[in-house]
């Protein structure tokens, strides 16, 4: 078993905040876009001046939803959010808290008392999940619970396989389709937690993944970890098929089942989720399930948290010709981010960039446009990775203001009741995870 923590709650006098969020879009290769006749920062409506403050809070969420209804293929990476990351659009923003809170969800309702009969599963059915955490007005249905059990030989004390709980498939409800102006079809994968888990994120060859059977494409490849836990049949002792074979089946029910409506698949993942995410959606794209049958695409798009490198370069640009969105939230001072490929990565060259070696079809690569917090706390080390605080930093317009202001003493008491506030963040605590983390972090520091 692993060891059990309590993560204690940040700081905030030890929390970092940014003047301004910033982004490094990274270009993506033959991607045919439809010609635009304006910017998005000239057609979105400035959401920031219409929920002022003064504006009432219905008043506020009908013009949110008219302008998510209007525009919501912009926020979903059309032009792969152009002019929307820097400064972040308030409506983006709002959109990446919304699934950043469904990946939250996760953990929630995820048991990890191993005295319960639900030890490693859902605490909650189906049909009650989202309600027993308090997210009954969210709009979206659960259809599907998604297990994944990794392929390891490594023996694990009380690390027998079995079906773990890994995540949910959930669907815009009809009202939802109003306010959203499509139908979301939304997967959400939580972190790492089990010790299986956490080898699995340590097997860092590059091996090709193959997903395609009619087109290999053994150039492009993936870490093996993830793939494995993607793909290993370990539960039809279970009945349940391997990850993969869970997710695309259900897929590819509900593309049928609201076949004609406008539609759009969605996915959100922490840490190794965001990798599951970005597996499954080039997946999804390279099989071609998102075609229509006449014209057109439908959207794929991932909002990874916390996400480490998934593939090589051939990966990164595959996903990049099959019109895959991932859009990446990250902090700088995140280890995990930065794994694996620590050295040899994207931004490993030779003279200038002039010269690639022969290996270099083996460097890691991220895939997507990147948005950079920056937040650190020394009394609590893990909170560099725990996602409860990327969602709470990006709550915070009005602290990240009041520090390029200047005024530190108002900024901290703000910042203190801001963080601390039911209304803005419900920190829990991680527990599996928590010496994990902190002994993770401390390696890459020293």
């Amino acid at each position: 078993m692993a060891t059990k923590g309590m993560v204690p709650r940040p700081t905030i006098n030890h929390t970092g905040f940014p003047t301004e969020v910033r982004s490094h879009s990274h270009p993506f290769g033959q991607v045919h876009l439809p010609k635009k006749t304006m910017t998005p920062k000239q057609s979105l409506v400035n959401f920031a001046s219409v929920a002022a403050p003064s504006m009432g809070a219905a008043a506020a969420s009908t013009s949110y939803d008219y302008n998510l209804a209007c525009f919501w293929r912009e926020i979903q990476g059309l032009n792969n959010w152009e002019d929307l990351v820097e400064p972040l659009h308030p409506l983006l923003r709002k959109e990446i808290i919304r699934y950043g809170e469904f990946v939250a969800a996760c953990y929630k309702a995820f048991d990890l008392d191993p005295n319960s009969k639900r030890y490693l599963n859902c605490k909650y059915g189906r049909r009650s999940m989202l309600r027993e955490i308090g997210m009954e007005d969210c709009g979206y249905q659960v259809t599907k619970y998604i297990y994944a059990t990794p392929d390891i030989d490594i023996p694990i004390p009380n690390g027998e396989s079995c079906g773990r709980w890994i995540g949910y498939v959930a669907v815009a409800s009809d009202d939802a389709v109003r306010r959203l102006g499509r139908r979301d079809i939304m997967i959400t994968f939580r972190g790492t937690v089990t010790n299986p888990e956490w080898i699995t994120n340590l097997m860092s060859s590059l091996t090709p993944a193959r997903l395609d059977p009619y087109d290999p494409r053994l150039d492009v490849k993936v870490e093996a970890g993830f793939l494995s836990l993607y793909t290993s049949d370990e539960n039809d002792k279970f009945g349940l098929g391997s990850c993969r074979q869970q997710l695309l089946s259900e897929v590819s029910r509900l593309l049928k089942e609201y076949k004609g409506e406008d539609v759009t698949i969605t996915l959100a993942g922490h840490s190794m989720g965001s990798s599951l995410a970005v597996l499954l959606a080039y997946d999804i794209a390279e099989l071609g399930l998102n075609r229509k049958e006449m014209d057109g695409e439908i959207p794929v798009t991932v909002f990874s948290f916390g996400g480490p490198r998934v593939g090589n370069s051939a990966f990164k640009e595959r996903c990049e010709d099959l019109g895959v969105k991932v859009l990446r939230i990250v902090n700088v001072n995140d280890p995990i981010t930065k794994l694996p490929g620590v050295f040899f990565n994207e931004k490993f060259k030779v003279l200038g960039g002039k010269f690639e070696l022969p290996w270099s079809c083996s460097c890691y690569a991220h895939v997507g446009v990147e948005i950079v917090l920056d937040f650190f706390n020394m009394q609590n080390p893990s909170c560099v990775h725990d996602l409860q605080t990327y969602i709470g930093l990006l709550k915070c317009r009005k602290i990240a203001r009041m520090q390029k202001d200047g005024d530190r003493v108002d900024f901290l008491d703000r910042a203190s009741e801001l963080f601390l506030s039911a209304h803005n963040i419900n920190m829990f605590p991680w527990i599996e995870v928590a010496s994990n983390m902190v002994n993770m972090f401390q390696s890459q520091r020293t």
